[in-house]
């Protein structure tokens, strides 16, 4: 249903946009042309116009509806929810990326020992002047 109503929306737009650039606007705008047509210029004034409030009212009608239809429709899943956990806990405070098939191994290392580092040297005096 929204993908029908998305298509007469998108086809609603496109008549609008051209219904609108085919107006005849104070400086002519795309209306310009020879006073020749099968309509006279104030008939064609007020079909263009009528046209113009119908399509605008379709257009608002439609975007309402696509909204009311988004707001009512099912929640998006996500897939990563849907992998059951391996014996019901993951391995080692892993993810579920690391139940994927093809995953690597969460790799055992003995935690590294470290030698304390030395203390850092005190800041030097900032009102000390550079002997550089």
């Amino acid at each position: 249903m929204q993908t029908v109503l998305l298509v007469i929306y998108l086809m609603v737009v496109v008549a609008l946009i051209g219904v609108v650039l085919i107006q005849r606007s104070e400086g002519g705008g795309l209306g310009i042309g020879g006073g020749s047509g099968f309509m006279s210029a104030r008939g064609t004034a007020n079909a263009l116009t009528r046209t113009t409030a119908i399509l605008a009212t379709l257009f608002f009608a439609i975007s309402l509806a696509l909204g009311i239809l988004a707001r009512y429709e099912s929640k998006p899943t996500d897939i990563l929810d849907r992998i059951p956990a391996a014996n019901g806990t993951t391995q080692g405070g892993g993810s579920v990326l690391d139940q994927l098939p093809g995953a690597a191994a969460p790799a055992t290392q003995a935690p590294a020992t470290t030698t304390p580092a030395a203390p850092a040297p005190a800041p030097a005096d900032p009102n000390a002047v550079p002997n550089n």
